[in-house]
């Protein structure tokens, strides 16, 4: 009996001194939704044995519980159980390993307790540290694509319309109104126009050339070419002014399609730009749609007969596009799970 009693002493002193008192790894209660998992991680140190036990507290299955070593070595698992008692499992890789915790019930959740040690391999293996850390780790990719560039680009401007046209009286028997159609260029991404009535219009468009001439720097000069209509389209300060006194006549600027509308008298709320004036300029930005325009005007002067000077200048930016192949870099960030040992 004395010598049954040593060995057993023994024994029991001997585990102890080979690490053999389970660790505390992880107990915890949890809910799994209906149709749900839980899952959840610890490292594991070859040479551990791994003590398991889980209950659900109410006795219902869980569809579903295993354990795996990441990223697919499973390395126990069960379906429709309620209650595991002192699973142990032999450890063969050091590694993460999931818990997972899977309920098919589509109504009820699942209410479990789960509890796991280790019993380290050896003393060394005491100090293991089962805590799994999470960072991201940034993958770098390199591909090649088609890019559309500019070898060059030209600004062209050109004069586009400059005639005087004559719009007769009201009572005249081939009627008061005149129409003049012009045609913006492809690529025109700015034009401005001018409309002046008899001298007086005229007059002030002269006036302005004068004192642009007069006050713009010779380089600016050159290039607006010494014509307000061009320096307002590049918006450049242009001279030009509105007069109070004069001739007048309506006007409205259209898509020459809606020409006939304003023929035959016809509300038009086509308009770009409309209204009763003795001169009127503006600059216009890139349109959609027809670049075929037209200016309609109407005397209403029962007897005297107008003349309006109508003059159009255009903006041109001819480019010219080639391609190359441009080396993209792209950057992808993903979660990793690591241990510290």
């Amino acid at each position: 009996m004395i010598r049954t009693a040593t060995f057993v002493l023994f024994v029991f002193f001997h585990t102890i001194l080979l690490g053999q008192t389970p660790i505390d790894i992880a107990e915890n209660t949890l809910k799994v939704s209906p149709s749900g998992e839980e899952t959840f991680f610890y490292g594991l140190r070859e040479g551990d044995q791994l003590i398991f036990n889980f209950e659900e507290i109410n006795g219902k299955t869980l569809k579903e519980l295993d354990i795996k070593l990441l990223p697919t070595k499973s390395i126990f698992m069960d379906y429709k159980t309620h209650k595991i008692e002192n699973k142990t499992l032999n450890i063969a890789e050091t590694g993460i390993y999931q818990f997972r915790f899977a309920n098919a019930n589509i109504i009820s959740g699942r209410i479990c307790k789960f509890k796991i040690q280790r019993i380290p391999g050896d003393e060394n293996a005491k100090k293991f540290n089962t805590t799994v850390y999470e960072r991201t780790i940034y993958d770098t990719t390199y591909t090649y694509e088609q890019e559309k560039y500019i070898v060059k680009s030209d600004t062209i401007i050109s004069e586009i319309l400059n005639q005087t046209a004559k719009v007769h009286s009201s009572l005249n028997m081939s009627g008061n109104k005149t129409t003049t159609s012009f045609t913006l260029p492809q690529n025109t991404v700015a034009w401005s126009y001018y409309i002046g009535v008899d001298q007086e219009g005229q007059k002030s468009f002269e006036d302005a050339t004068k004192e642009l001439i007069a006050k713009t720097p010779t380089n600016i000069l050159k290039l607006v070419n010494g014509n307000p209509l061009t320096a307002l389209a590049l918006g450049i300060t242009p001279y030009l002014s509105l007069i109070q006194r004069g001739e007048d006549v309506d006007y409205a600027l259209v898509e020459e399609i809606y020409v006939n509308s304003f023929t035959f008298g016809r509300p038009n709320n086509r308009a770009f730009k409309s209204g009763k004036i003795i001169n009127e300029f503006s600059k216009m930005n890139a349109r959609e749609g027809s670049n075929n325009l037209a200016f309609c005007f109407s005397n209403d002067n029962a007897i005297t007969p107008v003349s309006v000077m109508v003059k159009v200048i255009a903006v041109q930016a001819n480019t010219v596009y080639a391609t190359r192949q441009v080396k993209k870099m792209t950057i992808t960030g993903k979660q990793e799970k690591y241990l510290k040992n």
